[in-house]
């Protein structure tokens, strides 16, 4: 699709709505979709607006900022959905700029601001890291173990998670039968992940169309620890070949056995466990919940209190701009990875 073919449609919001149903998104997914967006129409046509903008092509960060304000103002929204909403709106700016209807993204400066309350919320449950341990330790499949320790040593979402292939991983030791490692940006670095920015639903991304979006910036490397690769390479030891020439990194071993791992696969191996743990209640919300969201939280939380530092956190989260990114990407053994190193805590032992 180029944006010859799509510059400045006269009906933003139509246009995006009719280019989800081609991608194949659900009437329901549009419908909740159409609703936040004509909401965010009317705002803007109000004439309430701080740029006193009545569309959403020519809409400032500002205006979106204070769309989201608007919407917490709202009796009837819970803080997650207002995050939903935003994510939303989000969505739609990142998607018409892509195709090149509008020029920018509002909504990027107000997502990374808007991350880092959602994950300082204090109303979230707080788990000490001595009862991750005990939760992590209850967990004996070697794939269910490996998703929650990447998530829980990452900080990744999940849809980034379900996209690593294995020329995404980095490791020092040898891996007879497995090509890891392959990716340009990994050389020199090993021990480490590679987490892409590029990879869309519905699109095609290393030979394979995709069913998750990732959400950064710009790619990130993410070191590996040694709690992480040993549970990587018990994974790796017992792991299907995989269906697509892409091989993911981590694919089914019942129902769809050899095919790449959904999100919603994710969500529901970790609500099991959560359930069982006590951490998980149908209808209790993200506060109390938890979900493979709140071990994005969780690692920001403790890795930020253990290092001091906001950078390498937001750095390793994927949150932050070029400018921050490229600070650590020229140096990152020193900025990053010795950082990380001496601070992640331990999901095995006592440190």
């Amino acid at each position: 699709m180029s944006s010859a073919e799509t510059a400045d449609p006269e009906d933003p919001i139509g246009y995006f709505l009719q280019d989800m149903e081609l991608h194949g998104k659900s009437r329901r997914t549009r419908r909740e979709y159409g609703r936040l967006l004509e909401r965010f129409e009317s705002f803007l046509a109000a004439g309430t607006a701080p740029s006193g903008e009545v569309g959403p092509a020519g809409a400032s960060h500002r205006d979106c900022m204070a769309f989201v304000h608007d919407l917490r103002q709202d009796p009837d929204l819970a803080d997650s959905t207002v995050a939903t909403y935003a994510a939303y709106l989000h969505r739609f700016y990142a998607y018409m700029t892509q195709v090149g209807a509008f020029e920018a993204n509002p909504m990027a400066l107000v997502m990374e601001e808007l991350d880092e309350r959602i994950d300082t919320d204090p109303t979230r449950r707080e788990i000490p890291v001595a009862r991750m341990r005990t939760f992590v330790s209850g967990i004996r499949h070697p794939l269910e173990r490996a998703l929650v320790v990447a998530l829980l040593k990452t900080g990744m979402r999940v849809g980034e998670l379900c996209n690593l292939d294995l020329r995404d991983l980095a490791l020092s030791r040898e891996l007879p039968g497995y090509d890891v490692g392959s990716r340009a940006q990994l050389d020199g670095r090993p021990d480490s992940l590679y987490v892409a920015a590029e990879p869309s639903v519905g699109e095609s991304y290393n030979g394979e169309t995709r069913s998750a979006s990732n959400k950064r910036k710009r790619g990130t490397v993410v070191p590996v620890d040694d709690e992480l690769e040993r549970t990587l390479l018990r994974w790796l030891a017992v792991r299907p070949d995989a269906v697509s020439p892409a091989e993911p990194l981590f694919v089914g071993t019942a129902s769809g056995w050899g095919e790449r791992l959904t999100p919603e696969q994710v969500q529901r191996i970790v609500r099991r466990h959560a359930t069982e743990m006590g951490w998980y209640e149908p209808g209790a919300g993200a506060a109390e919940n938890v979900t493979p969201h709140y071990f994005r939280h969780f690692f920001t939380t403790h890795l930020r209190e253990r290092t001091g530092d906001r950078g390498v956190v937001k750095y390793l989260r994927g949150d932050v701009a070029d400018d921050i990114v490229d600070t650590y990407t020229h140096n990152w053994g020193d900025n990053v990875r010795e950082t990380y190193e001496r601070h992640v805590y331990s999901l095995y032992g006592p440190a």
